[in-house]
């Protein structure tokens, strides 16, 4: 009887990749903001909380950036760029664009506008970074922002005509949206030529003078209200810095390095179920039908796309 081996061709089904799910991970610790920001935002401004948090990353991050300092022999004018996209336009510009929506134009139409973020980063995935796309990622792109239209508006419509969706403020947030969709994009291009450590480190520190001045300009006085306890503002601090700040970019921009961005963008819609999931443990706000519903959407979504990278 003659030896039969298998053939090479015969390949079994590819495993789900561990570094998609760090960047769901990554992701979803960014949800966990507003446990520690509550307590904040009694005694300082977003942007006094923001500049806070970025010097405590500044004194975190500086040991980092001194180890993998090799890395910056090979920077050049496009990952300078891309450096400056992703910290002033990331984490500080989008912010605020966001906020101005919120505050000239109608809350829903703005909400409902940032979710077209995953379609940002796609599209600027494709062009700058020549990713091709996922398999059927029309139709799960779709479910994905259905799913998150449910968890933040439930089965109702957000804004009563058509005039109170097409306002500045829904400008302000496609802004936004574009902004945080090429963060994703110029983060995995950097990670190409970097360390995910280095990445995160720069992310820090080069948006802090650009902080500074923001807060500057803004000029809030700095003090803590009356009945204020500080050891609690300073712990909320930390917690804020080092949880949804420092641990979860570290996980987030490890998962990125191995994955597309296109990918990426769609793992990150972990946030948003996080959000509703706090609301529901710690603000005591009821799950509806229509969030459980979104839940499963999104859910279905990155558990298919992680399954289709090889």
């Amino acid at each position: 009887m003659s030896n039969v081996t298998a053939s090479p061709l015969i390949r079994t089904k590819s495993p789900v990749r561990p570094e998609f799910w760090l960047v769901v991970l990554g992701a979803a610790l960014w949800g966990v903001d507003p446990v520690f920001r509550i307590i904040l935002l009694k005694t300082l401004t977003s942007t006094q909380i923001v500049l806070l948090e970025h010097i405590i990353l500044f004194i975190a991050a500086a040991p980092v950036l001194w180890k993998f300092r090799a890395d910056l022999r090979g920077v050049r004018l496009r990952q300078l760029g891309a450096l400056l996209f992703v910290s002033w336009g990331g984490s500080a510009l989008a912010t605020i664009l966001f906020t101005q929506g919120l505050v000239h134009g109608n809350p829903n139409a703005v909400l409902l506008l940032q979710k077209l973020q995953p379609l940002f980063a796609i599209v600027m995935a494709r062009i700058l970074l020549k990713e091709l796309l996922p398999k059927k990622i029309g139709p799960l792109l779709v479910l994905a922002i259905v799913g998150t239209y449910l968890l933040t508006f439930g089965f109702t419509l957000p804004f009563g005509h058509v005039h109170e969706f097409v306002q500045v403020g829904s400008l302000l947030s496609l802004g936004a949206a574009a902004l945080w969709g090429g963060s994703t994009v110029m983060g995995r291009y950097l990670l190409g030529s970097m360390k995910y450590e280095t990445v995160t480190s720069l992310r820090f520190m080069m948006a802090l003078p650009l902080l500074l001045v923001i807060t500057w300009s803004e000029g809030a006085a700095w003090k803590l209200a009356e009945g204020t306890d500080p050891v609690a503002v300073i712990v909320n601090l930390l917690l804020q810095a080092l949880l949804p700040g420092l641990v979860s970019l570290l996980v987030y921009y490890k998962g990125l390095s191995k994955i597309k961005a296109s990918y990426a963008t769609i793992a990150e819609l972990s946030f948003p179920m996080v959000g509703v999931l706090l609301n529901w443990t710690v603000f005591g706000q009821v799950i509806t039908s229509a969030q459980i519903t979104g839940f499963v959407f999104i859910w279905f979504t990155l558990f298919f796309i992680s399954r289709q990278q090889n």
